[in-house]
């Protein structure tokens, strides 16, 4: 092999590389999210020490609903780069309220079928969620921190990274 044609060799591996390591951080910082799950949390509904993969873009062009599971930077930490996973509960401009366990919005008992375990019959608020911001709770409600223990109550929309969507890891889970 001649010298050029090593040099040519050597310049189409570069640029294979290069191009990977560029589509693989365009796809980290504006099409996906991979998050850990270090607590107990969000059980059984992601499992402790879980990785997941959210989408950033789930966002663009609607608004988070009730229900979805989000990946957020956690309202309490002013660095940012702590990074939560939640469940929305409030919805802007609705009053939440946590009465014996039970959380209504609005007055009306919420249906929350996610719930494996009993939660503790504990009273919360009320909150009136602000606007762009959403009251968050963890589906292991009796070991959560979340909306009903920060000091920044409510996470504003900006702060919400994407929607999660499945865990990879130790097994693979549609989270919904």
């Amino acid at each position: 092999m001649t010298k050029k044609a090593l040099v040519g060799e050597i310049f189409s591996w570069v640029k294979v590389i290069v191009l990977a390591v560029a589509i693989a951080l365009v796809c980290n910082y504006f099409i996906i999210i991979n998050a850990y799950v270090p607590s107990g949390s969000m059980n059984d509904t992601i499992a402790t020490k879980s990785r997941m993969i959210g989408f950033r873009f789930s966002y663009w062009f609607k608004d988070p609903k009730r229900g979805d599971i989000i990946i957020f930077r956690y309202p309490d930490d002013p660095t940012g780069k702590e990074i939560f996973t939640k469940r929305i509960i409030g919805l802007p401009g609705e009053t939440v309220e946590i009465v014996g366990g039970t959380v209504y919005i609005d007055g009306e008992a919420l249906e929350e079928s996610y719930l494996k375990e009993e939660p503790i019959k504990a009273d919360f608020g009320p909150y009136t969620v602000p606007e762009e911001s959403y009251f968050c709770l963890g589906d292991n409600r009796n070991n959560s921190n979340d909306s009903r223990r920060w000091q920044n109550t409510y996470v504003s929309r900006d702060k919400i990274l994407g929607k999660a969507i499945f865990s990879y890891f130790p097994k693979l889970k549609i989270l919904h």
